[in-house]
């Protein structure tokens, strides 16, 4: 694990890469690695993430500067700015539902192929995919989602990497920490190795690739 600055963590990302952000509703989202996304103009992004936050806020942050050009969510009900986008064709949408979304993202960080699941069986939700029988149920399958980087926000980091959550913002960070190739974390504070007790990590320190210094 490297500590780095913001700009220095950004500039590692190139245009058209796959990232997974952390967050639900802005909760628990890195927003300055996001502010500097926008500020490098990263663009091309195909981002995958819980929802597309709020205009101005969080992953709406990358729509209202046109830096998404595929969106993978479980939601955009509450940025009109997402919704106009996806009408107007300049980003393409694909809606999961949540607990699907971070089953095939779980997935993903464990070394799976994909989960099974019974949500959307009879639904829009089925076309094209595979379905299985399992005991004269039906099942979809739905394959696993890993990224090229991961931008997560942490509570507390340590000086090896070691990260606790709080709250709402544990729902997806730590697994998308597990399914990206470079996971890139920014913290509210961090602190000396020892003031993380072993039994609140969330996320151990081999995940983690770079931390973004504070200040």
């Amino acid at each position: 694990m490297k500590v780095v600055f913001v700009e220095d963590a950004i500039a590692m990302i190139p245009n058209g890469a796959t990232i997974m952000i952390g967050g639900f509703m802005g909760v628990g989202t890195p927003e300055r690695l996001l502010d500097e996304l926008v500020r490098q103009r990263k663009s091309e992004l195909s981002v995958i993430s819980n929802d597309a936050a709020l205009p101005g806020k969080g992953i709406g942050k990358l729509v209202d500067a046109a830096l998404v050009s595929t969106l993978t969510t479980s939601h955009i009900g509450l940025n009109p700015n997402a919704q106009k986008q996806m009408m107007a064709h300049q980003i393409a949408v694909n809606l999961v539902p949540q607990g699907t979304l971070v089953e095939r993202i779980r997935a993903g960080g464990c070394g799976l192929g994909g989960v099974l699941t019974p949500t959307g069986v009879g639904t829009i939700v089925e076309e094209g995919k595979r379905k299985v029988e399992i005991e004269g149920k039906p099942f979809l399958l739905e394959t696993a989602l890993r990224s090229d980087f991961a931008l997560i926000h942490a509570f507390l980091a340590d000086h090896l990497g070691n990260l606790s959550y709080a709250l709402t913002a544990r729902n997806f960070n730590p697994v998308m920490a597990m399914a990206a190739d470079t996971v890139i974390v920014t913290a509210e504070n961090i602190v000396p190795v020892g003031v993380i007790t072993p039994d609140h990590v969330v996320t151990p320190a081999p995940l983690v690739d770079y931390l973004v210094a504070n200040g």
